[in-house]
């Protein structure tokens, strides 16, 4: 990634010269989200919110690629990078018009509020499917791919990212304005903070952005972990921009000060830059009453307008050029479909899939998703121009040999679909779709209305949090229905995070976890369903048997939380897919002998057995053997996904860092406490259930350090 320090330094100084020139009160109106103009000075009005999780997102036509979680499946990192490039030239094109037309609303700026890094640790938290998963490891490096993609590697940023939300965050949302995240050090840093470190210190993301709760009792948008980890520790030189509204919490909910003014000043001698809300409007008051100082406003507009600067916003680059004919164009949408493909994840499969057209003459699709855009698109998103749901990619790759019949089954929740009918009034057509077809593609799930973030959803009850993993009660009666018909069911789960499908498992002939596929996922998983293509994605999240044993959700011990400290078995593993092919480890050996200060270099054969080309990912995990401070289990160290032919053999190097040998002890800090790790190299986690679900062990290769 290219080290924008040389070309900080020089846009620092453009805007501490800027900044010199504006009066106090022309300073503080830099520092809110909608920065106003300052005519005089020829800097034009700025808002810095904007949204790119998977796509531009709010601000009209805009490529929408999967959700976060679904990318996250794919475990692609180049794809990764070339999807935050591809939204950065997109966003680019977008403000080049918008801005000719005088147009600086909200969502139509370049500082994209995104990616969301933190760490999916509980499978209720509704606003999980934006981020990249359960484990730190793979977070950090797709995090610092799609980073990478966004701000590009030349002298002036083509966009700028926003690592998200610092640190310990992930719900509850009903109570995340007033919730305090209490977290031991060794949590802290072996799980929570180690995709930010990497977005900073690796990806140098230009803008970290702040939680709403606090994180052992200090607000997270005015923690002091801000300039002790942030500034001090890892180097961070961009801005700091607190959650919308989040400053007002203070003292509206978290308590903490007195009123407006006393939370503003608290927040900007933290350390936060820019205030997504209006509390900062009280800094010019604070100042009167030396609660801040001139100082301290002018180094937090310093850092904001330096932000603009590199992205070449007041001197032009060569990406004003750009035309808005990239907006949504065939090589975007492509991409948005193959990352589609890629991240559907094939948790069973009894033979029936890949699908033979010429053994079926009529198919069965039903359920609430099945011709559904709202569960195309996640949440965060833009508009398409076009949607492929489920059912017309299925009646696109059909044609006309087959005939398909449709029942939507069931409401996504609610009891009926019309009013005053009787209860499950879809459920007699769905049962009669069945008996009227060879085979029978079942899409359910959930949307953005059922789980995402509190304000955004019309799941009241929970603010957008699941209160267990079970489907919709009206969803799992139709599943059962269809199922009792005796018809082959494939059963497409379409949600954002882990749901209970021990019924599924049991009874469905094939479970295929489509995730929010994107605009147009509904032609990707047709071509997974009719063989197209070999489904490859694997489970960045753990999907458990039930919650017993788990912590409660406001509990941020990661005791028996994710596959990296789990005390029972899953339902389906995190890294576990299936494939049409049958990929196998054959080989794995050391190419060094590794010490206590270098890296692994390791070497892995691996061979495509079956007669379908296909990719697949390629996982490396360790457990420390010795110490007594190691994760319960065992942590992913590596991962490749490859492309292999049918009968194809290749050997794939990898470079395990020195890292993955250290454990955390419980004051936080990082070391080597063991001398004998074990290496397993597979298409899964070393776990038992991961191994019967594939019929595939991985290889392990024993390390002695000297």
């Amino acid at each position: 990634m290219k080290n924008y320090r040389k070309e900080r330094e020089k846009s620092r100084k453009k805007a501490k010269a800027l900044v010199s020139q504006m009066t106090t009160m022309e300073k503080v109106s830099q520092l809110k989200y909608d920065a106003a103009p300052v005519k005089r000075l020829g800097v034009p009005a700025y808002n810095y919110w904007n949204e790119a999780l998977h796509g531009v997102a709010r601000a009209g036509t805009a490529t929408i690629f999967p959700q976060a979680i679904a990318m996250a499946a794919a475990f692609d990192e180049e794809s990764m990078k070339q999807v935050g490039d591809m939204i950065a030239t997109e966003g680019r094109a977008k403000y080049n018009e918008f801005s000719k037309h005088g147009d600086r609303d909200l969502y139509k700026g370049l500082t994209f509020w995104s990616p969301n890094v933190n760490i999916f640790r509980d499978p209720r938290w509704g606003r999980g499917h934006e981020t990249y998963g359960e484990d730190p490891y793979l977070t950090s490096h797709l995090g610092v791919k799609f980073v990478e993609g966004l701000q590009g590697e030349g002298p002036v940023m083509k966009a700028a990212a926003c690592a998200k939300h610092f640190a310990v965050h992930s719900g509850p949302e009903a109570i995340r304005h007033e919730f305090n995240a209490e977290c031991s050090q060794k949590d802290l840093w072996e799980t929570y903070l180690p995709a930010f470190e990497a977005l900073v210190k690796e990806a140098d993301v230009e803008a970290i952005m702040g939680a709403y709760n606090r994180t052992n009792g200090e607000p997270c948008c005015a923690h002091s972990y801000m300039k002790k980890i942030l500034r001090d520790e890892w180097g961070f030189e961009g801005h700091y921009v607190s959650d919308c509204w989040a400053i007002q919490d203070f003292h509206e909910f978290h308590k903490i000060t007195k009123g407006p003014k006393e939370s503003a000043a608290l927040a900007l001698k933290a350390g936060c830059d820019l205030n997504c809300g209006v509390t900062y409007l009280h800094l010019l008051s604070a100042l009167e009453d030396g609660m801040v100082t001139e100082e301290e406003i002018e180094a937090a507009a310093v850092r904001v307008l330096t932000t603009r600067y590199l992205l070449g916003l007041f001197e032009g680059s060569e990406y004003d050029q750009i035309p808005y004919e990239v907006v949504e164009c065939k090589e975007h949408t492509e991409k948005a479909i193959d990352m589609a493909r890629k991240g559907c994840v094939l948790l069973k499969n009894n033979g029936i899939l890949p699908l033979k057209k010429e053994m079926i003459k009529t198919i069965g699709v039903i359920g609430p998703n099945a011709d559904s855009r709202v569960a195309l698109i996640g949440n965060y998103h833009g508009t398409s121009s076009r949607y492929i749901t489920v059912l017309e990619g299925i009646q696109e790759e059909a044609g006309e040999a087959i005939r398909v019949f449709y029942a939507q089954g069931s409401h996504l929740y609610k009891e009926t679909t019309e009013n005053l009918a009787w209860r499950q009034d879809r459920i007699s057509e769905a049962v009669i779709t069945a008996e009227h077809s060879d085979i029978v593609f079942l899409c359910v799930g959930l949307d953005e209305i059922l789980e995402g973030e509190a304000g955004d959803t019309g799941n009241s009850s929970a603010s957008g949090d699941k209160v267990d993993l079970h489907l919709p009660k009206v969803q799992e009666e139709l599943i059962e229905k269809v199922v009792e018909t005796g018809k082959p069911v494939v059963l497409i789960v379409m949600t954002g995070s882990a749901v209970d499908l021990n019924y599924a498992q049991e009874h469905c002939d094939a479970v295929l976890q489509a995730w929010y596929p994107g605009a147009r996922g509904g032609k990707a998983i047709a071509d997974i369903l009719f063989g197209k293509v070999s489904p490859s994605g694997k489970l960045p999240v753990t999907f458990y048997k039930d919650l017993e044993g788990m912590p409660d959700f406001t509990d941020y011990s990661m005791k028996n939380r994710t596959y990296r400290y789990m005390e029972k078995e899953a339902l389906y593993p995190f890294g576990y897919g299936l494939t049409y092919g049958n990929v196998n480890v054959t080989k794995a050996e050391l190419l060094n002998q590794p010490d206590k200060n270098s890296d692994i270099q390791l070497r892995v054969t691996v061979e495509n057995e079956g007669d379908v080309q296909t990719e697949e990912v390629v996982q490396i995990y360790i457990k420390d053997l010795q110490s007594p401070l190691a994760v319960r289990n065992h942590s992913l160290c590596g991962f490749q996904r490859i492309s292999l032919e049918a009968k194809e053999k290749k050997d794939l190097l990898f470079t395990i860092s020195n890292r993955a040998m250290m454990v955390v002890n419980q004051q936080g800090e990082r070391l080597l406490d063991g001398k004998k790790f074990q290496l397993f190299a597979g298409v899964s986690q070393p776990d038992e259930r991961s191994i019967r679900l594939t019929g595939k062990r991985p290889i392990e290769v024993l390390i002695e350090l000297e």
